[in-house]
């Protein structure tokens, strides 16, 4: 089963769901924020600059050289809107009951022949939900987070995951399909499980067993899955996890050791209490070398030492090899991970390719 092999991955972000913080210059001069009110700003212009984007953003070159140094996998965000205009209306739109640009399917067609060519799996992660799951801007509309209010909301999901699984569920590169990225801390966990049961007959229908069901923990704890989906009535379902250190005051304020010490400790005895409790195998789906700025104190005031403002080239260095190698040294032992993401415009530390070529993160994988 293709879920016993190792994945070690990237995220292809900001290519099928745009992201203002990783493509700046494709918002430059506008107000949007985020996908919903990109399209909707720019109307019928809309198509012909995403269209650019997604013909230059990703392409079959970039598959070559993840295979060439040993990644052999990537995940690969969508939204709701990704084959047809039939999603249901938001009051976001505005005047548009359809602004979303239609194409992207054909997008993702090319991934899986490009992935093919070169020996790459996929996962497609269902990222932007109607109503958006979660109030970012990865979910289609910043500060909104409506998707578990409104049944039309949540049944439109579970149809784009059952068209994907019909579209792919024969295609070869297919690893799994994810049902839902990062749904908010606040949305029910009894409801998560319904709607996370239910995707997994859906896409049951049309994929057979090698292909994995994944879902995310919803930002809380393991425990509140133990003994759901198992099998032998549920095959190949894997648990999802993200694991930053940049999003929490503790963690903004923590040194580099204490970011080291947080990896080594902390997360490598939750591996080992998830491995062990759990009954699922799971995947770090997104986890990057971002932290904060203030990551900065390499070293302690004392009567020797001395505070660093800033880091000079090799301090930083240093601070992100060391801050890389611990997560995966931890994260290989979970089945597999993805990096977040492959690609951005302005920040490094965010970007797999960057990190390879600083000496960041290893040269080869495999």
């Amino acid at each position: 089963m293709k879920s016993g092999k190792k994945l070690r991955g990237v995220n292809l972000g900001g290519w099928l769901v745009l992201e203002k913080w990783m493509t700046p210059s494709l918002f430059e001069g506008l107000n949007a924020r985020d996908e919903t009110s990109w399209c909707v700003e720019l109307g019928c212009e809309a198509g012909m600059r995403l269209q650019q984007h997604w013909n230059s953003f990703i392409t079959r070159a970039d598959f070559a050289w993840l295979a060439e140094i040993g990644i052999n996998a990537v995940r690969i965000p969508v939204g709701y809107w990704l084959f047809a205009a039939d999603y249901p209306y938001h009051n976001s739109y505005g005047a548009s009951p359809h602004p979303f640009v239609i194409g992207g399917g054909d997008v993702l067609d090319q991934a899986f022949d490009w992935a093919e060519e070169f020996g790459l799996q996929i996962v497609v992660d269902l990222h932007a939900a109607p109503g958006c799951q979660n109030g970012f801007d990865n979910g289609g509309i910043q500060d909104v987070c409506e998707w578990h209010t409104q049944e039309s909301y949540i049944d439109y999901s579970l149809e784009t995951l059952e068209r994907l699984a019909r579209r792919y569920g024969k295609r070869q590169a297919l690893h799994g399909i994810e049902v839902l990225n990062e749904p908010r801390w606040d949305i029910g966990t009894e409801l998560l499980k319904r709607y996370t049961r239910a995707a997994y007959w859906r896409i049951r229908r049309h994929c057979p067993a090698e292909v994995a069901v994944i879902f995310h923990d919803g930002f809380r704890s393991f425990r509140e899955y133990v003994g759901f989906l198992q099998p032998p009535e549920h095959n190949n379902v894997i648990f999802d996890i993200h694991r930053y250190q940049c999003f929490v005051q503790d963690d903004i304020d923590r040194d580099i050791y204490r970011h080291l010490q947080k990896v080594i400790c902390d997360w490598k005895t939750e591996a080992d209490e998830i491995i062990g409790g759990l009954g699922l195998p799971t995947y770090v789906g997104e986890w990057s070398l971002g932290l904060d700025a203030k990551l900065a104190a390499l070293w302690a005031e004392g009567p020797f030492d001395h505070v660093h403002t800033e880091l000079d080239d090799f301090q930083f260095d240093l601070a992100c090899r060391g801050y890389a190698a611990a997560q995966l040294a931890v994260f290989e032992k979970y089945l597999g991970w993805f990096f977040w993401s492959y690609k951005t415009e302005t920040m490094p530390q965010w970007s797999f390719r960057d990190c390879v070529e600083r000496g960041w993160l290893p040269a080869k994988f495999a």
